[in-house]
């Protein structure tokens, strides 16, 4: 043992493990390509068993040395050509990594649905092995003649080899994991099989490509690939600081359905999807189905106060109030509740009662107690978000509510279909009127006759007016006293954007009806 204290042979042992990695670094990106086939739990598993088998591979190779010294001796000879048993390792290790990579790259390139990804995610786990045996076999024998060909100690070797391995075991999840989150990665790494199986099989052949060519063409490829990596890293934290991600997001989404390129800030993924269309307008969804899922997106930035019904336009049954009364707002009214006040001296509501429980006492008794039949609704502050209301809705089991301001004073209610109609738009009743959230109708010169009481959210659908994100008004009739500061006139006309404003109907300070004229004629946005 006094080769222990021979600092040539600690020299040797480092350089071989150097270069053990190296030659090993081909071996396990294939087998975290080929691991990432099974099911998560089986991942780690197969990657192991394949690094292991690599292990005792080498070790058993390198124990056999001199059967190895007789794999370099020719077997026979075609085209002018010797083969030894090295050439026909080579030759059909080459061969098998071709083909391997070729699928993989075909099954990445050509695109499968998630069904098909689903089954390639459940392939099973000894098959995986044994290819990863295969591959072993192949690039352990070069691992191994390069190391009898650096060293002269068996022991030196097969610590080296230990070493190696065992780097290269610590290393393998987190290139798994690296190579997987990164589907150019994936694509370069494949690429690089390629080349390797090619110089494999032109060495079976007796055409010895140097390493250093292989190796020199890989590094320049990873160093290419950094670069590009930064790039996105540096773009995505200029975007997050610049942006939040919800905005950004739902602008590539919104620009995705409308089908247009122009000023878009989207990844290379989503600008394949863009061009991707196929219609004679390039647009992938038609105008009715853009418009329900810019709804949907809109629905988190949403709050109730934006669709809810004022307490103003409520009508109102006070417990005092004669029969008959209650008998005509049952006749005229359609909706399944009734806001109900303790008299007529206040608005202020005690809560609602049920139009089946009305009918359901009267056929019990014939006296009302309107009283008992007093039920809470939810109570939803003017800032809650349409998702966080449509969850609660679903939880308490009921369809009303109502809106209070920070004071707790009640501002309107709001029902169930009224968060469902930011989805849909109008869900009228048999003979109920236009709801004024919906009224608007187009002319046939452009212009536009909106109701007052429109929500901005949906009157942008029609008219694409530029909305500040931090605003104290949420329909139409805010919009313009928010620009002149405050009640305009009567034919009174307001520039906005592009837009020309005239109010056409006022009572009692509150705006009915407004004609909007584009001053730019708007393009064309027919359905598909």
């Amino acid at each position: 043992m006094e080769w222990i204290a021979d600092p040539t042979i600690w020299a040797g042992l480092a350089t071989l493990v150097v270069l053990e990695i190296v030659l090993g670094i081909d071996n396990l990106i294939f087998i975290a390509i080929l691991a990432e086939k099974l099911p998560k739990k089986q991942r780690d598993k197969a990657r192991i068993v394949g690094l292991l088998l690599a292990l005792l591979m080498r070790l058993a190779l390198l124990a056999s040395i001199s059967w190895l010294a007789t794999l370099t001796k020719p077997l026979f000879t075609a085209a002018g050509h010797a083969f030894s048993g090295r050439d026909l390792i080579m030759l059909v290790g080459g061969i098998f990594l071709l083909f391997k990579a070729t699928m993989e790259l075909n099954e990445r390139l050509e695109g499968k649905d998630e069904e098909q990804h689903g089954q390639r995610k459940g392939a099973r786990f000894w098959p995986v092995v044994a290819q990863i045996v295969v591959l072993d076999a192949v690039f352990s024998l070069d691992s191994v003649i390069t190391a009898v060909g650096m060293v002269d100690h068996l022991a030196v070797m097969m610590i080296a080899v230990c070493v190696a391995i065992g780097l290269m075991l610590l290393a393998s999840k987190p290139l798994t994991r690296f190579v997987n989150a990164h589907p150019t990665i994936v694509i370069l790494c494949l690429s690089f099989l390629l080349m390797i199986g090619f110089s494999l099989v032109a060495e079976g052949f007796g055409y010895h490509i140097p390493k250093g060519y292989l190796y020199a063409a890989i590094g320049f490829s990873v160093m290419i690939e950094a670069l590009n990596q930064l790039a996105q890293f540096n773009r995505r934290r200029f975007l997050s600081k610049v942006r939040p991600l919800r905005e950004r997001t739902a602008e590539a989404v919104l620009r995705m359905l409308s089908g247009k390129h122009e000023e878009a800030e989207i990844d290379s993924h989503s600008a394949n999807l863009l061009a991707d269309s196929t219609s004679v307008k390039g647009e992938i969804f038609n105008r009715q189905e853009r418009h329900m899922i810019e709804r949907v997106l809109g629905m988190a930035q949403r709050t109730v106060s934006s669709i809810m019904t004022s307490r103003h336009d409520v009508e109102y049954l006070a417990l005092n109030d004669p029969q008959e009364k209650l008998a005509q707002l049952l006749e005229k009214n359609q909706h399944t509740r009734i806001v109900v006040t303790e008299d007529n001296s206040s608005d202020e509501p005690l809560g609602v009662i049920h139009t089946i429980d009305v009918l359901k006492q009267q056929l019990q008794q014939p006296q009302l107690d309107l009283r008992a039949l007093v039920r809470q609704p939810l109570i939803f502050p003017e800032q809650l978000t349409l998702l966080s209301a449509l969850e609660q809705f679903r939880q308490a089991k009921t369809h009303f509510a109502f809106v209070v301001d920070e004071f707790g004073s009640i501002e309107g209610v709001v029902t169930l279909t009224d968060v469902m109609e930011t989805i849909a738009g109008n869900l009228p009743e048999a003979d109920e009127e236009f709801d004024a959230r919906h009224d608007i109708q187009q002319t046939a010169d452009g212009c536009w006759f909106a109701n007052g009481h429109m929500p901005l959210e949906d009157l942008v659908l029609y008219v694409p007016l530029p909305l500040e994100e931090k605003r104290e008004y949420h329909t139409l009739a805010g919009l313009l006293m928010e620009h002149c500061q405050r009640i305009p006139q009567e034919g009174e006309l307001l520039q906005i954007g592009d837009y020309l404003f005239e109010p056409l109907e006022i009572s009692s300070h509150r705006i009915m009806k407004v004609k909007i004229t584009p001053l730019i004629a708007p393009e064309d946005d027919d359905e598909v």
